[in-house]
């Protein structure tokens, strides 16, 4: 791996991997936002449950505790996938990898747990 710090760039076989493995990622994470989105508005349904008014005060408490998570967790989603696509811009621009604070290659097992890094572990550390 020591020579893998040495090296400028990531090879266009890696970039055209990590592309790869992004692109499946943001998928998902349009996938799982989507559900996030559905959980926080769909949640005005008129069932049966209208028909009972005795506990409908904590319904509705739970309710709006559940549409207020579900709505952090659609946020927090969002932002992970405009990170993802950021890195795919990287990855366009063939600067994917390099850390934004050293200037040297994020470690390849890092970009395959973390692909939206930009800062290798050392300088993550620093922080």
């Amino acid at each position: 791996m020591a020579e893998q710090n040495n090296k400028e760039r990531y090879s266009d076989e890696d970039l055209a991997e990590f592309k790869k493995l992004i692109q499946e990622k943001i998928e998902k994470a349009k996938k799982q936002l989507q559900t996030y989105e559905d959980a926080y508005k769909n949640g005005s349904s008129n069932d049966t449950e209208d028909t009972a008014p005795t506990f409908k005060s904590f319904d509705d408490g739970s309710n709006t505790l559940s549409k207020e998570a579900n709505s952090q967790l659609a946020i927090r989603q969002g932002k992970f996938i405009r990170d993802l696509q950021n890195a795919l811009i990287r990855i366009e621009n063939k600067t994917y990898g390099i850390c934004r604070e050293t200037g040297k290659l994020i470690r390849k097992e890092r970009l395959i747990l973390v692909p939206h890094a930009t800062l290798s572990i050392e300088a993550k550390n620093k922080q």
